[in-house]
């Protein structure tokens, strides 16, 4: 039943999905327990990505309900591991249960919502924490665009301190090394590209090139501030005479705040056409983590990266 990672993602020709099926060519699927799959978008999500052989599920939420949706759409649970849980946040508990014990190595948002994984996923005790902030990153293949974006955060950090964002930082740079881009270059954004102290993310924009000179931050070329236009457009940034080894060619921006970010990344998504995956970083195992109106497709890929990121994961410990 199982196919390559390449033929699932064939349909679409874009530097991240072609970048993502060349990466996993040969890799082993990961398990993943999907956390309530009680919709038909999230559990066909699923689903496709175990029939790619990019993940082995464990579906963790209640049975019946699980049962229910398989059978609405048409699909046989022979040969999948189901997990019994009462409701939306028993399950949320179970399956980062299964991922403290390591009994599973990424998990999959369902038909819930992010907080409620997010509870789960910051307990104290055995959890998934690290000595890392967690920070959620959109990986967008955007039309017209030559390269993949990198989008953080977007989901987890409202207002991000400084030391919060030397953590965002690392965690999309060590997400784009397990894709196999060696020096990342990371555009920290803000409204102008001078510093200006009146406008906050402009100083931590400094800060963060500052310790990535320090060596704070490592694996990647940072510069900042920079804003949008001069992050992505070489044009913008001749024009407005920025010399800079990363302005015009960032594969990741840095947004200020979760607003921002999340605006941004949503309006590529929706306004742009982008391809999207989204997952959670910082913890122990990736996270998969969608926007619950995202489709089949943005799931399927979001597995594909997890999947990169346990093995390559695995290889460094």
């Amino acid at each position: 039943m199982t196919r390559p990672a390449s033929t699932a993602l064939a349909g679409i020709r874009r530097p991240l999905v072609g970048l993502v099926a060349e990466r996993g060519q040969g890799l082993d699927p990961i398990r993943m327990a999907v956390i309530h799959p009680c919709d038909a978008v999230s559990f066909v999500g699923a689903i496709k990505a175990w029939e790619a052989g990019l993940i082995e599920p464990v579906l963790v939420g209640p049975e019946a309900k699980i049962r229910a949706v398989a059978g609405s759409v048409g699909v046989g649970l022979d040969g999948i591991e189901i997990v019994d849980a009462p409701h939306s946040h028993a399950a949320a508990e179970a399956a980062v249960a299964l991922a403290a014990a390591c009994e599973v190595a990424a998990l999959m948002k369902g038909a819930l919502h992010t907080g409620e994984v997010m509870a789960a996923a910051l307990r104290k005790g055995p959890g998934l924490r690290t000595e890392r902030r967690m920070s959620h990153v959109y990986a967008l293949d955007v039309s017209h665009h030559p390269r993949p974006l990198f989008v953080t955060d977007t989901g987890v950090n409202i207002v991000p301190s400084l030391d919060d964002k030397r953590d965002i930082v690392q965690n999309a740079i060590d997400l784009c090394h397990a894709l196999g881009m060696a020096e990342p270059k990371v555009a920290v954004l803000s409204a102008i590209e001078t510093i200006t102290p009146r406008i906050a993310s402009t100083l931590d924009a400094a800060a963060l090139c500052k310790m990535a000179e320090r060596d704070q931050i490592t694996g990647g070329i940072v510069d900042g501030p920079l804003a949008l236009d001069n992050a992505v457009s070489g044009l913008a940034a001749a024009t407005k005479h920025i010399v800079s080894p990363v302005a015009g060619q960032a594969d990741v921006l840095v947004a200020p705040d979760l607003v921002s970010g999340n605006m941004l990344a949503k309006q590529l998504i929706y306004l742009a056409g982008a391809d999207a995956a989204g997952l959670i970083l910082g913890a122990r195992v990736p996270i998969v983590l969608t926007s619950r109106s995202d489709g089949e497709e943005a799931r399927v890929l979001s597995c594909a990266i997890a999947q990169l990121l346990a093995h390559h994961r695995s290889r460094l410990a």
